[in-house]
């Protein structure tokens, strides 16, 4: 084998950083550990200060998707290469490829970062790590505060490395603290050394923790940290990860039945750490759905989680808010919105848990014959879920606040407001054109409407009287309000269950993995009954291909705008079935199990070739054109009454549903909008993600500041310090 070499940037110990969280013991005080020597391991307080400086540094945050900060759910790199956003992302516009050669249309770097900052920089983060396991290691403290200490650290290192493999397979493996001096390079290593370097780490966390974690989890103020059930539940994610068509080409069975094996007997060592679903006994039209992201204190769901706090301010060191509810609600209430695209409103359940009719993405599951699918009305009959995840006109969506403290022609009660965004259009030539943005919103949302709210996550007044977030303006017009503290699961109990009904399914255990699907609609509530099967079809405990399928639309609905679906979309390699090879890859990259196609397989529609539309409510056509200011709402001219806005607490959602697609149908016109990209020529263009992507290359950023990195560059691309040559590093190969 050649050999292939990355090199490590980055020097210096870090300063530790205040791990702001609502518990306010969780690094109180903030130390700095600049230049520290090594007695400082000598001392528990210490050593816990460099630990906490790891956390601080390393847990996930509120951000797009960088080599930093996995995808949380916005609308970023990630999120507009699935269906969730519309808008081409650079892994799926079909009018640029993404170049290793050149900084224009560079392949993103997810290897390096900044490379003159120990804290910016991939390899930087994980030296940072290495020396704080070596110092606590020759340290004088007790072997349990050692073992408590160094659970987290290898936790961490090894989340570090999990979030390279899942990018570029094989990477280079560092263990010890190194000096980025003349010479120091690493060998870049295949996948499966990876894997299992990254699982031995999970195992030690695990067992290292166990004693401290595994009667109920972290107390008091320690609550947030990681715990052996955290450990196990990422080790899941690595193993289902390995199972997957990415890595698994010839869908070797013995690796699902070890996973399946390993992930059963570790799920009881997850649940003693006190993790479960949320549920409570007052579950309405989802509301639990809604109220596990907004637990201030020991949430059951969250096995992976970042604390914030709702400290006002501006960038106060004691300052660590949760942006994601600024960023979802409307304009009118103090935010800005995401727009959720048209096919995913489409693609989610009826009330039956059957898919629309129409849709034509899951050949094989079911589509629903008791309700009827209309965008005139698509609220109508949906799994409850829907609602919890999307906002519609006529809808309430309450808050503690006034948003006319920023704007006086804003709605002024926060605690009564419903959402209407239906826009009018200021010219009639304009309200057929799918391509004009020239409408406006009602309610003095104006020019900053959004046709289909993302609500996913919020902290609904309605459900939660008491919400994390400090509804401040401040003095000046336009500041932002929704300072919050709600935290952020990366890994929720769900997903561990999801994780294990994949690889149950995968090692032919079909009857355990439907199980699995029914305690995750039971959550759900609404019309999923053990009568009914939970709304699943008979055959998924017969057919493995429909179970799967099943399972994969599951984690689409289940974590919508959380950050999870581009991940599953690659492994499962979910663009072209995985029936195309990058140029110069070897014959052992053929994707030989599912039948040589993994969409064909399962009966999915491959996403290359789709686009993604928009959606939104129009005034309809008697009313006829409104002007550019608040008070030109046609509707309102024309002396119009609103219903009540739909409320998601009062139980029975039918008649208010029926109420409000009636009023639609008298006053407002369903109207697509353009969403992803047109040419120059005005034709649609359509979703296309090169086969290479599903491996990425190296950066030349990267290459260019390592000349000795030679032979290291990911079949599929050019090889910027061989003179473009074709990179010859194979992550699958052992």
């Amino acid at each position: 084998m050649k050999t292939k070499y990355i090199k490590l940037f980055g020097l210096g110990l870090a300063t530790v950083v205040g791990l702001s969280s609502c518990s306010d013991d969780f690094l109180k005080e903030k130390k700095n550990y600049d230049n520290a020597t090594r007695d400082i391991y000598n001392y528990y307080e210490g050593a816990n200060g460099r630990l906490n400086d790891i956390y601080s540094w390393c847990l996930p945050n509120v951000n797009d998707l960088t080599w930093k900060y996995p995808s949380c759910g916005n609308a970023d790199l990630a999120g507009k290469s699935t269906e969730e956003y519309s808008g081409f992302s650079d892994f799926v516009n079909p009018e640029i490829e993404l170049s290793s050669m050149s900084s224009t249309n560079a392949v993103p770097d997810f290897i390096m970062g900044t490379q003159t900052n120990i804290q910016e920089a991939v390899y930087g983060r994980i030296r940072n790590i290495n020396d704080v396991l070596e110092g606590i290691e020759e340290g004088s403290l007790s072997r349990e505060q050692k073992d408590v200490l160094e659970g987290q650290v290898y936790f961490f290192r090894a989340w570090c490395y999990y979030n390279l493999f899942k990018w570029y397979g094989g990477v280079a493996i560092v263990t010890n603290t190194q000096d980025p001096v003349e010479g120091t390079t690493n060998e870049r290593r295949p996948a499966k050394e990876v894997k299992d370097f990254i699982i031995s780490d999970l195992d030690k966390a695990a067992k290292m923790l166990a004693g401290k974690t595994m009667n109920g989890g972290w107390g008091g103020s320690d609550y947030g940290r990681v715990t052996t059930g955290t450990a196990l539940a990422l080790k899941g994610r690595v193993l289902q990860l390995w199972c997957s068509p990415l890595f698994n080409r010839a869908n070797d069975e013995s690796r699902w039945k070890e996973a399946h094996k390993v992930m059963k007997a570790e799920l009881d060592s997850i649940n003693k750490c006190g993790y479960g679903l949320y549920q409570t006994s007052t579950n309405t039209n989802a509301s639990d759905f809604a109220n596990m992201f907004a637990q201030s204190t020991k949430n059951p769901e969250a096995v992976f989680v970042t604390l914030f706090n709702n400290v006002t301010g501006d960038g106060l060191d004691n300052q660590k808010n949760n942006i994601w509810e600024r960023s979802i609600r409307p304009k009118n209430q103090g935010g800005s919105g995401k727009n959720a695209s048209e096919m995913l409103v489409h693609l989610f359940p009826m009330r039956d848990g059957k898919i629309p009719a129409g849709t034509g993405t899951y050949t094989k599951l079911e589509t629903s014959d008791n309700y009827a699918y209309s965008t005139d009305a698509p609220f109508m009959n949906r799994d409850p879920r829907f609602y919890r995840t999307f906002a519609f006109p006529g809808f309430r969506w309450a808050y503690n606040g006034d948003a006319s403290t920023i704007d006086a022609n804003n709605p002024n009660s926060g605690k009564d407001f419903v959402l209407w965004n239906y826009v009018w259009y200021t010219n009639q030539n304009d309200q057929g054109d799918v391509e004009s943005g020239n409408s406006y919103g009602a309610d003095n949302l104006l020019s900053s409407r959004q046709g289909v709210y993302v609500r996913k996550k919020s902290d609904d007044l309605d459900c939660n009287a008491s919400p994390l977030y400090q509804y401040y303006t401040g003095v000046q017009k336009g500041a932002y309000p929704f300072f919050s503290a709600a935290p952020l699961m990366e890994i929720r109990y769900a997903e561990v269950l999801l994780n294990l009904a994949e690889v149950a399914c995968g090692a032919g255990e079909l009857n355990e993995a439907v199980d699995y699907l029914k305690q995750i609609r039971a959550r759900v509530g609404g019309d999923y009954k053990a009568e009914n099967n939970y709304g699943l079809q008979a055959n998924l405990v017969s057919d493995q291909a429909a179970c799967m399928s099943a399972i994969l639309y599951e984690r689409q609905i289940e974590f919508a705008y959380e950050g999870k679906r581009f991940d599953d979309m690659r492994r499962w390699m979910l663009y072209d079935g995985g029936s195309v090879l990058p140029d110069g890859a070897p014959a052992t990259w053929k994707l030989t199990g599912w039948g040589g196609n993994t969409c064909t397989w399962l009966g999915v529609k491959p996403f290359n070739g789709q686009r993604r539309e928009n959606m939104e409510f129009r005034v309809a056509d008697q009313y006829g054109v409104g002007g550019t200011t608040y008070n030109s709402d046609p509707l309102v001219k024309a002396g119009v009454t609103r219903p009540e806005g739909v409320n998601l607490m009062k139980g029975s959602l039918s008649a208010q549903l029926t109420t409000l697609a009636e009023w639609y149908n008298a006053n407002l016109k369903y109207k697509m909008k353009k969403g992803d990209s047109y040419d120059s020529q005005h034709n649609p263009l359509y979703i296309n993600f090169r086969p290479k992507y599903y491996f990425l290359g190296i950066p030349q950023g990267v290459s260019s500041a390592d000349k000795v990195m030679k032979n290291s560059q990911t079949i599929g691309w050019q090889d910027y310090n061989n003179g473009g040559a074709p990179g010859t590093f194979d992550p699958l190969a052992e």
